[in-house]
């Protein structure tokens, strides 16, 4: 389903250093003049100044060689410093030789629903250790719409909005066959573009994944090897899938994995259930930073932590919601019913796919005449499209999975179709992401990334290409930008 614009995106590949001309040669400019003698007798006034004249074009050549020894020698630093600082990283630094693998290593790690900020929330030692020797976003990691895990999740190991990859969202219907897309639906025809342990795979490289939405799909090369790729168990103790990775390590140098993913579903499960300001959101981060510290712990007995590029990210944040804050669709129908047959998600993405009779033009102008009512309470906070007139930003039209209406609720609100005696409090994430509260984290340590580096927030659509840079790998056409890794990763010297 990925569209005709899909032809014109870049392929990522390895950012290389671009060479600078020595400087001229200023020496030869000196010596290319010629004297000659205008007669064989001269007075010997004119023979002292001639000596005086010879005696000083040689000094001053000869000052000027020194200089250009000097300005040759050190021409190769400056320049390479010089383009270290162009780029934004520090005067003189370069991607670090490996010292014990033989090939580059990524490890993929992914805390679900860490919102940015979270890392704050408790004392995390292992977290800002990766922070402070290695690089970050300075104010998150921008995930894609909708804020949800799969499609999140997905779009990271692609580089493809949903709209393009296919998982538009944690549930979904299949208009061309009329069959719904669950958290457990494994069949190829859903996952679409090419994710990274395929990518890997594809170029002979062995891939191995501990979790992670899509993975246990067999797509094109990857076939989801027993060996290493592990069906999802979400009672898997944490320690058993850090374990795990670890002893990958400790196979021959030849059989290591060169991408692995490892998954854990903390603090996303506390998040839902007590939102973001919780005690229990804190030592949910205590225990997920003990798990990295697990992990850290392992390489460096190993003598590889120096060696690993260890990528730590969420897939989203978290909001607080509460039912206050709430819209009933039923108190639009005054203006139009909506039939629970045409809703195919309630919140925080309002998905309506009326019938083929019903114009969707006109559902959502009388919806939004309702809400903007004024007696449609907290109508002000929804607001409905057409799939099409969504603001371009977010790429949410392309695809026939995603329904004819959407309906975009403000952050921390819920749509629900009619009262009840519920009542809780808890978090969500799905909303816009533009919203502050929805960005994760991204810290990313390794031999070709700089110790103690803020980078601008970016999209998560962006760390295929960085993965496959890291890796030197050819990638699949994705919506991530080929030039970006150069803009995160260190340049060779």
């Amino acid at each position: 389903m990925v569209s005709a614009a899909m032809s014109i995106m870049t392929s990522p590949g390895m950012p290389t250093p671009h060479p600078k001309e020595d400087p001229p040669n200023a020496t030869e400019a000196l010596l290319s003049t010629t004297t000659s003698s205008s007669s064989s007798r001269t007075s010997p006034s004119h023979v002292v100044f001639s000596s005086l004249v010879v005696t000083t074009c040689v000094a001053v050549a000869a000052a000027f060689a020194f200089a250009f020894a000097f300005l040759f020698f050190s021409s190769s630093a400056a320049a390479s410093s010089s383009l270290s600082a162009a780029s934004g990283f520090s005067r003189g630094s370069f991607v670090r030789p490996l010292a014990k693998l033989p090939h580059p290593v990524v490890l993929l790690v992914s805390f679900d629903g860490f919102r940015f900020g979270y890392q704050y929330k408790a004392a995390a030692p292992s977290i800002r250790r990766l922070i402070a020797n290695g690089t970050e976003a300075a104010e998150g990691l921008i995930p894609v719409f909708p804020t949800l895990t799969f499609p999140n999740h997905y779009s990271i190991v692609t580089g493809l909005y949903p709209a393009y990859h296919g998982i538009v969202n944690n549930r979904f219907l299949d208009p061309a066959k009329g069959d719904s897309f669950t958290m457990k639906s494994h069949e190829p025809r859903w996952w679409l573009g090419e994710p990274l342990w395929e990518t890997a795979a594809n170029h002979g490289l062995t891939a191995a994944t501990f979790f992670w939405p899509g993975s246990e799909v067999t797509k094109g090369s990857w076939s989801c090897p027993p060996r290493f790729c592990r069906l999802y168990d979400g009672s898997v103790p944490f320690e058993q899938r850090v374990d795990t990775i670890l002893g990958y390590f400790d196979l021959p140098s030849s059989e290591i994995p060169s991408f692995m993913t490892l998954y854990l579903e903390d603090p996303d499960h506390q998040g839902h259930q007590v939102g973001p300001d919780d005690p229990q959101i804190t030592d949910a981060v205590a225990r997920v930073d003990q798990m990295l510290g697990r992990l850290i712990a392992g390489l460096e007995k190993r003598g590889i932590f120096e060696d690993i590029t260890v990528i730590l990210l969420g897939d989203h944040g978290m909001v607080g919601t509460c039912d206050k804050k709430i819209i009933y669709l039923d108190e639009l129908v005054p203006w139009i019913q909506i039939p629970t047959s045409w809703v195919q998600t309630y919140s925080p993405v309002l998905g309506i796919s009326p019938p083929p009779e019903v114009s969707p033009s006109e559902v959502v102008a009388k919806m939004n005449q309702g809400l903007a009512s004024g007696k449609v309470g907290n109508g002000k906070y929804l607001q409905v499209y057409l799939k099409e007139d969504l603001p371009t930003r977010l790429h949410y039209s392309a695809s026939d999975r995603i329904p004819s209406i959407i309906g975009m609720v403000a952050e921390g609100f819920k749509v629900e179709e009619t009262r009840s005696e519920n009542k809780e409090c808890g978090g969500s994430h799905g909303y816009d992401n533009a919203f502050f509260s929805m960005r994760s984290i991204f810290v990313a340590h390794g031999p070709q990334l700089e110790k103690g580096r803020k980078v601008p927030s970016f999209e998560n659509v962006q760390i295929y290409n960085l993965v496959t840079s890291i890796l030197n790998l050819t990638g699949a056409p994705n919506n991530g930008s080929s030039s970006f890794p150069a803009s995160v990763l260190l340049p060779f010297a």
